[in-house]
């Protein structure tokens, strides 16, 4: 293939009423936390998810935090994290002055292991963070099951997983709350955003509290707690709400990419393509493989030729036990390890071309085999 420009791993799309709701915004110098799309955004979203309430905020990372605030994580409590995962879903548990405690994956949708989470549990345990890791729906059966025995709280992660289904229902409300990340690599973006969802009319009351510097909804510049500056622009939410007009297209274009790379990549020796567990109905948010290598640098090799071919992939986090400020050098999580250091994420957005996916595809493949040849 000759075509040579550059495919980017995630890219925003902003075909809808972005440019006509921003617009109303500077036309009414509604710029900042209030206005309507605010709410309108916070009122669409709840819908989307099938949930009561849904808070938004300034990003994914303080949603997070603002939802484990609220269901009062402080100073020696422990919450249960999934060690593969991206690092803000650790770094939430830190600031709140708790202690993440990690579990391994299950090896289907590399999600959190419910065995490894019921190993864990101590009586200081406050709650348990299942992630929803590349748009696959973590066990919530299993997880709630074991969190409601352990009379604990369930924070769903769900930053990569809009609009994922459990058997339950939907992402958003398979647990006491949920934190979303709009990021501009996110299903729908608002640049950075981020939201909180619950069914719990007082942990909704408890998160606006604390987002907005815990000042008195009933009187004003009163405070009454110490809370935080989490809240999310008026411009921001209104491309949210633009966003989330065209968020079923959106997901089902990635269902139709999934797809397509199934087809070209199926049969091919020494990949591995994703399979959804059964608990799961994946969104698809970064399609993900694992290579067939025996260390994670021959799997970066790969990725490496790749971006030479000027298309962009990246590797699965890594998992957060070899993180400096998480370091557990002596710790055993097999499954977490293993995945860790052969995936990789390939290009996976809905302005991604037919023909995008058969280059990706070949190179990949291409790149593949000539490294089983070096081994």
């Amino acid at each position: 293939m000759n075509d040579r420009r550059m495919i980017q791993i995630a890219a925003p799309e902003l075909s809808g009423n972005e440019s006509k709701y921003v617009q109303e915004c500077l036309d009414t110098t509604w710029i900042s936390s209030a206005g309507r799309f605010v709410k309108d955004f916070e009122a669409a979203f709840a819908a989307f998810c099938g949930a009561d309430h849904a808070v938004v905020t300034n990003n994914g990372t303080t949603a997070l935090h603002l939802a484990l605030a609220a269901l009062g994580v402080g100073p020696g409590d422990e919450v249960i994290v999934p060690t593969l995962t991206y690092i803000a879903s650790a770094n939430a548990v830190t600031y709140c002055g708790a202690t993440p405690v990690f579990a391994d994956s299950e090896p289907i949708g590399m999600t959190l292991d419910p065995a490894d989470v019921q190993r864990k549990i101590t009586p200081r345990t406050k709650a348990v963070m299942p992630v929803h890791l590349y748009g696959n729906v973590a066990d919530m059966d299993s997880i709630n099951a074991i969190a409601a025995e352990a009379e604990i709280a369930v924070v769903e992660d769900a930053a990569e997983a809009h609009g994922a289904r459990g058997r339950a229902g939907a992402v958003g409300t398979l647990g006491d709350c949920a934190s979303f990340s709009f990021f501009g690599n996110k299903i729908i973006t608002t640049g950075e955003g981020g939201a909180v969802t619950t069914n719990d009319a007082a942990l909704a009351d408890r998160l606006r509290l604390l987002r907005g510097q815990g000042m008195d909804p009933q009187r004003r510049y009163w405070f009454p707690v110490v809370g935080y500056n989490y809240r999310m622009t008026n411009i921001a939410a209104a491309i949210g709400l633009a966003q989330l007009e065209d968020i079923d297209r959106k997901i089902a274009r990635r269902r139709e990419l999934a797809a397509a790379y199934d087809r070209l990549l199926a049969d091919q020796p020494g990949i591995r393509i994703p399979v959804a567990p059964p608990w799961s109905e994946s969104v698809n948010w970064l399609y993900t493989v694992h290579l067939d290598v025996d260390s994670d640098g021959q799997r970066d090799r790969v990725i490496a030729a790749m971006a030479a071919d000027r298309i962009e992939t990246r590797p699965v986090f890594y998992p957060m036990h070899q993180m400096p400020p998480y370091s557990e050098p002596e710790a055993n999580y097999p499954v977490a390890d293993r995945l860790a250091a052969t995936g990789i994420s390939l290009p996976t957005h809905t302005q991604l071309r037919d023909t995008d996916i058969e280059r990706i595809c070949e190179r990949v493949v291409f790149h593949m085999t000539s490294s089983r040849y070096e081994r």
